[in-house]
């Protein structure tokens, strides 16, 4: 066995039984770097505080034996998150496809809908609420 595999086997049974890492820890620990490299260049010593104490968060949830509430934690994090990142990413779509559908939300239910441009006006019926209206591509 080499150097590196001792190694690697040693933190292997030091994490067994131990949280590990996870999308809120990941989250922690970038922000940390983000304001430990802001605190550099702007030389505001209390942000350099708020970067040390994300990676001493950071750090006890990756050590924490305690799984039921880091994995609390990590789902309310997921939660707050998952709303965001489901409007940026359907907006980053919207935006590559704008040449070729026009975007519109219902006016009864506000629900976004889709039409091919270039088909001139059409009556639409919203797939939630079945209202129709009339709209133009």
């Amino acid at each position: 066995m080499t150097f590196w595999q001792k190694i690697k086997a040693a933190l292997a049974r030091f994490m067994q039984g131990r949280h590990g890492a996870d999308n809120l820890g990941m989250f922690t620990l970038l922000a940390g770097l983000v304001i430990s490299l802001l605190s550099t260049f702007l030389r505001v010593p209390v942000l350099s505080f708020l970067g040390i104490a994300l990676y001493v968060i950071t750090l006890f949830r990756m050590f924490s034996r305690n799984h039921e509430a880091r994995m609390a934690e990590n789902r309310k994090y997921i939660e707050l998150t998952s709303g965001w990142k489901t409007k940026t990413s359907q907006f980053i779509k919207r935006m590559k496809n704008r040449k070729d559908y026009k975007y519109f939300k219902c006016p009864n239910c506000k629900v976004l809908l889709r039409l091919k441009r270039g088909c001139g006006e059409k009556e639409i019926t919203c797939v939630r609420c079945q209202h129709q209206f009339k709209t133009k591509a």
